[in-house]
């Protein structure tokens, strides 16, 4: 089992925000999956979960609801705890730049925090 954390800013978590703003089956369907995330960590593979190339650590949960594709970037944290980032709607086929820049920032704060 693998343990979920929800990164906060300013007490609020980015991802539970997102989540809050889709609709109820939309929201049941992410945590579906943030489910099992927490069940089967990095072992869940594709299509649920997936690396991002040139980037240490950053992870995407991939949720796709009829015609919607979510993305949620969680960090590997350490001894299994999964550090969930930043949620997006994406609406294209390449994921902006701008959000994994998000993740990315996050990221940096976290470490800073760990002291590395």
């Amino acid at each position: 089992m693998y343990k979920i954390k929800y990164y906060l800013e300013d007490g609020q978590s980015p991802v539970v925000n997102f989540i809050k703003e889709q609709s109820p089956k939309e929201q049941a369907k992410i945590l579906r999956e943030i489910d099992l995330l927490e069940e089967f960590g990095l072992s869940l593979g594709m299509p649920h979960i997936k690396k991002l190339k040139g980037y240490n650590d950053l992870w995407e949960l991939r949720i796709k609801h009829s015609s919607n594709i979510f993305r949620i970037f969680f960090l590997n944290y350490k001894n299994g705890i999964l550090v969930l980032l930043h949620g997006f709607q994406k609406k294209s086929n390449k994921t902006p730049k701008r959000e994994i820049n998000k993740a990315l920032n996050r990221i940096k704060i976290i470490n800073k925090k760990r002291g590395e």
